[in-house]
């Protein structure tokens, strides 16, 4: 954990800004390995059962935050100012091997990725191994024979 100048605190391990100590604390299990947390509608599954409160609304029909740019709403105002970084054309990380550059931290972290030969999500039945998770989830349909997506023509 670090302190900036004006007082916010900031999380060592992905630069995340917080206005207090607590909501650091908070925020720094979801760093953690271990997600015991599950949403029942989805099966995602969350480090703090905070997180799992706000990932909720997510499933919500209510959307009160609205951009006003481009009137899509949200559950989460934090969604919103996220989405709000979209329309600035804004890229402040940027990749130090190709030099694109991303709105979001997280966009970076999973574009490194193609630079590696790293695939850390590891499907548990038969091994095989992904770059990225939502690869994972997909792939897991497969072993399922579930067919989530259906096409309406």
């Amino acid at each position: 954990m670090s302190t900036s100048e004006d007082k916010t605190y900031v999380c060592d391990v992905c630069s995340k800004e917080f206005s207090n100590k607590y909501r650091l604390k908070e925020h720094s299990v979801t760093h953690l390995k271990e997600k015991c947390h599950v949403c029942e509608i989805c099966n995602k599954t969350l480090a703090s059962k905070s997180s799992l409160k706000i990932h909720l609304f997510v499933h919500a029909e209510v959307k009160p935050h609205v951009c006003e740019i481009c009137n899509k709403g949200y559950a989460v105002k934090s969604n919103l100012k996220l989405h709000l970084l979209t329309h600035t054309k804004e890229k402040p990380h940027v990749c130090e091997v190709c030099n694109r550059g991303f709105t979001l931290k997280d966009s970076l972290k999973k574009h490194l990725l193609t630079h590696t030969k790293e695939k850390p999500h590891v499907c548990e039945i038969c091994h095989g191994a992904f770059k990225l998770k939502t690869s994972l989830n997909n792939h897991l349909l497969s072993h399922t024979k579930e067919k989530p997506y259906s096409c309406e023509q």
